[in-house]
């Protein structure tokens, strides 16, 4: 991780052990089951403006596979529920995928769904598990919007990626980067064929796969449902 990424993780997660006073005008920032003093240090710690008008810019910081890792973590840390650490998946998409304040105008109930999610992107979880979020989403606050609709997909993503403990599952720029990938050569010549372009390197595992341009969102989410369902086959032991 990048030293930036680091010291706002340490931001996040230390904060509850130095609290300071502050003024008496602090935004309220509540998450239920948390002491007033853990309140008062995921407050001290930015988590409102993780969660208002400063998100974006922190999603494109640090990537969102990572965002929503560091708030799970960070509201475990802060209830003391001790948290296993795995090998940190990167799972980023060019597309617009967030629960918006216009939606969920509460920053402790968007912290809340967002840590939801997060707990619910592991490789034992399923779609029933994001379907029920979302339906308790729309239950409280109607229809979602298709922001909202596209992070689930998104974290359905991440659970398939995490079954196949890949580590990086990045669309950025022309090029879609899995890794770790195993090929033997026939199985690299039959991938190329499917995908013109594509390059792999034995040594460091890492595919390199062209993504399609000026694509929707929802044609981006398909093509990389695609592709990991395809690498699945691919790299799945023959019986």
């Amino acid at each position: 991780e990048s030293p930036e990424i680091e010291a706002y993780r340490l931001g996040l997660l230390e904060s509850a052990k130095n609290l300071v006073d502050r003024p008496a005008d602090l935004p309220a920032f509540q998450v239920a089951g948390l002491t007033p003093e853990q309140q008062k240090a995921i407050s001290m710690a930015g988590a409102g403006n993780l969660l208002g008008g400063e998100q974006s810019g922190h999603i494109a910081g640090v990537g969102f596979d990572l965002y929503l890792r560091m708030i799970g973590e960070a509201v475990n840390d802060f209830k003391g529920i001790k948290h296993e650490t795995p090998a940190e998946l990167k799972l980023e998409l060019p597309i617009d995928a967030h629960i918006p304040a216009t939606y969920v105008d509460s920053e402790r109930l968007r912290l809340e769904a967002y840590h939801k999610l997060s707990a619910a992107s592991n490789a034992s979880n399923t779609r029933a598990d994001l379907d029920k979020i979302k339906a308790e989403l729309e239950d409280r606050y109607g229809v979602a919007p298709q922001s909202v609709s596209n992070l689930i997909d998104v974290i359905e993503l991440r659970q398939v990626a995490n079954r196949m403990e890949l580590k990086d599952v990045l669309l950025i720029g022309q090029m879609a980067r899995i890794n770790p990938i195993e090929f033997d050569e026939a199985t690299q010549v039959a991938f190329s064929r499917l995908y013109p372009g594509s390059r792999y390197l034995s040594a460091a595992k890492n595919l390199s796969v062209p993504t399609p341009q000026n694509a929707s969102d929802r044609e981006m989410i398909d093509w990389t449902w695609a592709l990991l369902e395809q690498l699945n086959r691919a790299t799945k032991p023959q019986p």
